[in-house]
């Protein structure tokens, strides 16, 4: 025996010390000869009897399940467990993963399915010991090429920051694979959100948009300044290890060479921290591949009804440099779409009935200019380009440490707008796709990414680091002229020259905005094997998140009249105080006010070009600190287990800057409109004498702590069916408002107007609002029937969304741009998801959500003195919204249904595919006091729409081509509708589109 077992313990001993490549491919093929020889003691066949081998040894049986996970893991649980030793070259192994056996399975069964799929195979060198190695390689081929008819694939997530069959864990999760991604043939978030039952955007275009999961949403803000005014997302997205949320503005990563998209749902505020309140969007990159060359490349072409051709190109390789040690995996894109939005022929005349022009009274002038758009009219003004390329290389140590850096860039830059006009500002409708647009608009994305990660282990802990960089330019021009119908549209743009006569100048108008976005982060993550009965996960986590956000008004017009403004130079003061006795700012208009010179902090110091008409130049951002834990009981092994977690995060926002406005202090006219301050003090430039607020005299700075927790309870009743109960916390950080503003001028609530505001000293709005809040309960079950080719997924669920953060502005008696924490909600909901394979080669897959939102209790605005304020004796209604009122993007319900059908037909692989979605009604906003012009409450009903989408093609061996359609009926879909430039824009589904694609795979070794 020992003469037997001593070359084993050698290579144990030498594979442990990381000794890899050829001398451990050597290694192996010496000590399987050694074995071969030695079994011709034995009383039977080494290969020759490879089944009575196994017999002739009874391992015991799996007395405990052992998850998916790297091959060479789950080879030491089944070690472990059946008293077999395992011999193989380490290289062979490393990129593969095993699939989960379940316990009670005979060692020979479970190390078959173990490597089912894998490319691996096994064969018996002693009774004791088994070789694995590589099978015979075949052409790689697409997934349409081998319709199946037996059990469903199994798909891994990280959800639980450990690698974990989607069917063991135990919160609801969505999950789009690479192979799912291209038979949708999606690319764009906008390509695959609409497959998502139980999530929408509202948004106005590629990468500016607002996710919600679940219902939880109340649009706060919208792109102008987003970035500096905007709350932060109640959903987190992250790429890879990195979070990159931005307000309003989903990063919108190219899905190219993706493993997968992981949706979380609910609260994930444990594992992933502020900005996970009610979900995670994760994009996984496909990692480099030691020993593979592989390589794919794909091309498309489309054309778009009513709009312009699109076309595309993605190409990936893998590339093992260093056999066993080192490869690296590049990617690259190029897509270009066509437009469908047209800029139609308009013309803008002020009229006597605009808000604006009421300030002046009177008839309007006859010289009042009118514009037109003509150098701007075109066909097909939004088509959007994305390019980027992403490189990783991996790095092998030894067999149990590897270092993981990628480099990824992105540009996206989209013309024009997203929004159909439903009508001009006058109200008149205008046609489907199109708008009347007097100035350029463009915005232009662009991100790089930098990322480490160190994963290797300390005996039986895993230990993994990861650090990413991030930095996001956004550029973004906009058409503004309808502002000039506004309340003080008119105000920039005419003047009294004389007591007796006004001049009116352009209504031409655009706002630009610069933003700079960065995420430095840092964690360091340890754990225990999966297979332990209690194994636990727990992390330090450090981010450092920073917006800088430039953003100019240029509505001035009325050049002659009004001083350029610049950053301020200090603050005013009145007996030493910032705040007069209403508590609003000192302003340089007041009588007796001091000026205290105090630096700024400017991303841009420069003065303004003349028509800059008001700015923001503000950095904001947080620290984040956090320690987090979670452990997993197995009370009964197999069967029953209980999670419990938590995570303790110090979160030190901060806000520094300035806002200035030309308003009141900047006009040089001889009279000036209403509300002109003293024209003879006036400097040039307008610096310190206008309507500015010195964000660093302020000190914006607050520190939150608070400890978000969760908790599960499964019950995996049989093999294939879990049933659970979780609960989850999840929050968002709080931040700030520019300045105390009080209420607008004829507002109740604003001292002097109403008895109520003088008793209790009115209304003004605070500095801070303080972080919400989302508590999760959810009953959740995930199930496979008829031999794994049915499954079945749900959850019912109840989420209390507690001190949500809303906007202020949109009630029309508070401030503008003004964010609050406002009162509670409550959702209710179930969804449910199923997969079927029907027969061989057919597919069907649904998913349903249903969900019911509600405001259960009033915010609680307060007094000057703290006294809580009785909206109903003023007769007003509640800025926050009525009892029972629903959220924003919370359609009562969601539906996909998708059917597949494969076959193999004389080598070749066709395939038809067809999919539904249906959503049902819902409200852009959750505010419904704020009314456009023609009356209109702006919380506007988005309608039911249904959309189908499909695709025929062929596959042989290493190639794949296919015809697709999306919104075949050509449905214009309201996704989303506002008014935050003047008019109702509806941004709409892309039309009807047609597209050819055509993908090449090469593989070897």
């Amino acid at each position: 025996m020992l003469k037997r077992r001593a070359p084993l313990k050698l290579l144990e001993r030498m594979r442990m010390e990381g000794q890899t490549g050829r001398r451990s491919a050597r290694i192996a093929t010496v000590v399987t000869a050694v074995l071969r020889g030695l079994s011709i003691c034995a009383p039977i066949a080494t290969v020759e009897a490879p089944a009575a081998l196994a017999q002739s040894f009874e391992p015991k049986a799996l007395a405990a399940e052992i998850p998916a996970q790297p091959i060479a893991q789950a080879l030491a649980a089944l070690g472990r467990q059946t008293g077999l030793r395992f011999v193989y070259v380490s290289g062979d192994v490393r990129d593969q993963r095993s699939h989960a056996v379940s316990a009670g399975l005979g060692a020979h069964e479970a190390l078959t399915r173990m490597l089912e799929g894998t490319g691996l195979k096994f064969e018996y060198l002693t009774p004791h010991s088994i070789r694995i190695l590589v099978a015979k390689i075949a052409p790689p081929q697409e997934p349409t090429t081998n319709p199946g008819g037996g059990e469903l694939q199994e798909v891994i997530v990280t959800a639980n920051r450990r690698e974990e069959n989607l069917q063991n864990v135990p919160i609801t999760i969505q999950v789009l694979t690479g192979e799912t991604l291209a038979k949708l043939n999606a690319t764009t978030f906008d390509d695959f959100v609409k497959y998502l039952p139980g999530i929408t955007a509202h948004g106005v275009g590629p990468g500016q948009n607002t996710i919600y999961v679940r219902g939880l949403g109340n649009t706060v803000g919208g792109m102008q300044a987003s970035g500096a005014v905007g709350t932060f997302p109640n959903v987190a997205v992250y790429l890879d290890e990195q979070s990159v949320q931005l307000p309003s503005r989903n990063l919108d990563i190219y899905a190219a060479d993706l493993d997968r998209i992981e949706i979380l749902e609910g609260p994930q505020g444990t594992l992933f921290g502020a900005g996970a309140e009610a979900g995670v969007v994760r994009y996984i990159t496909n990692k480099p591949k030691l020993n593979v060359t592989e390589a794919n490349v794909s091309a498309g072409y489309a054309t778009t009804a009513h709009g312009d051709q699109s076309s595309n190109v993605d190409a990936t390789i893998n590339i093992p440099l260093i056999a066993d040690t080192l490869a690296v995996r590049g990617v690259i894109y190029n897509e270009r779409r066509g437009g469908y939005i047209d800029n139609i022929p308009g013309t803008f005349a002020r009229m006597d009935t605009d808000p604006g022009w009421q300030l002046y009274g009177g008839p309007l002038p006859t010289n009042s200019p009118v514009i037109n758009n003509a150098a701007v009219v075109a066909n097909d003004i939004n088509p959007v380009t994305y390019q980027g390329i992403r490189v990783e290389a991996l790095y092998q140590f030894n067999a149990d440490w590897s270092a993981l850096l990628a480099q990824s860039y992105q540009s996206m830059e989209a013309d024009g707008v997203f929004a159909e006009m439903a009508a001009n500002s006058l109200g008149q409708p205008l046609p489907d796709l199109s708008v009347q647009l007097y100035n350029p608009s463009y915005d232009n994305d662009r991100f790089e990414n930098t990322a480490l990660t160190l994963e290797g282990r300390v005996g039986a802990l895993k230990l993994l680091y990861t650090g990413s960089y991030l930095v996001r330019n956004v550029e973004q021009l906009q058409d503004y002229t309808n502002y000039t119908r506004s309340l003080g549209g008119d105000y920039y743009s005419c003047a009294n020259p004389t007591p007796t006569t006004v001049q009116c100048f352009s209504p031409s108008a655009s706002w630009h905005d610069r933003v700079r976005n960065t995420h430095q982060s840092h964690e360091l993550r340890v754990s225990t094997p999966g297979d332990w009965r209690i194994r636990g996960i727990g992390g330090l986590f450090y981010e450092n998140y920073r917006i800088q956000d430039q953003s100019d008004w240029f509505y001035v017009t009325a050049l002659p009249y009004f001083n350029p403004v610049g950053p301020p130079t200090g603050y005013y003061t009145l007996n030493g105080s910032q705040l007069l006795s209403n508590g609003t700012p000192v302003r340089f208009y007041t009588p007796g006010a001091v000026f205290v010179p105090a630096p700024v902090t400017s991303n841009n110091p420069n003065i303004r070009p003349l028509g800059d008409g008001f700015f923001n130049d503000i950095t904001r951002g947080y620290i984040q600190r956090a320690a987090y834990a979670s452990v997993d009981i197995d009370l009964i092994p197999e069967t029953l287990t209980l999670t419990a977690g938590t995570r303790y995060s110090r979160t030190e926002t901060s806000e520094v800057g300035s806002d200035v406005g030309s308003a009141g202090g900047c006009y040089t006219g001889a009279d000036g409109p209403p509300y002109t301050g003293p024209t003879a003090m006036v400097p040039n430039p307008c610096v310190n004498h206008s309507l500015f607020n010195n964000l660093n005299a302020e000190g914006l700075d607050r520190t939150f702590s608070s400890f978000r927790s969760r908790a599960n309870l499964s019950w995996k009743i049989t093999e294939d069916a879990l049933l659970y109960y979780t609960w989850s916390q999840g929050f968002r950080a709080g931040g700030f408002n520019r300045a105390p503003f009080s209420a607008n001028g004829t507002s109740p609530l604003t001292l002097g107007n109403s008895p109520q505001a003088t008793e209790h000293g009115g209304w003004v709005s605070p500095l801070t609002f303080a972080p919400d809040t989302l508590t999760n309960n959810e009953l959740g079950w995930k199930t496979m029937w008829m031999d794994r080719r049915i499954q079945w997924n749900g959850a019912i669920y109840q989420e209390n969304w507690n001190h949500v953060q809303i906007d202020g502005g949109a009630s029309g008696f508070l401030s503008l741009d003004v964010v609050l924490n406002g009162g509670n909600y409550r959702v209710r909901g179930v969804e449910t998801s199923g997969v079927a394979r029907i027969t061989s080669g057919l597919t069907l897959e649904a998913g349903a959500a249903w969900n019911h939102s509600e405001l259960v209790k009033e915010a609680p605005l307060l007094w000057q003195d703290g006294t809580a304020i009785d909206f109903s004796a003023l007769k007003l209604p509640n800025p926050g919204g009525a009892l029972g009122s629903p959220l924003a993007g919370a359609p009562p319900f969601q539906g996909d249904i998708r059917a597949r059908y494969e076959l193999a037909l004389n080598g070749y692989a066709p395939f038809a595919q067809i999919d539904a979605v249906h959503q049902s009604h819902s409200l852009a906003e959750t505010n419904n006091l704020l009314l456009d012009l023609q009356g209109n409450s702006t919380a506007y009903d988005l309608p039911a729409f249904t959309t189908y989408d499909g695709a025929l093609g062929v596959g042989k061996d290493t190639w794949l081509v296919q015809i697709y359609g999306e919104n075949l009926t050509d449905t214009r879909a309201q996704l989303y509708a506002n008014y935050w430039q003047w008019y109702k824009a509806i941004t709409v589904s892309r039309p009807r589109t047609i597209g050819l694609r055509f993908s090449y795979k090469f593989s070897g070794r």
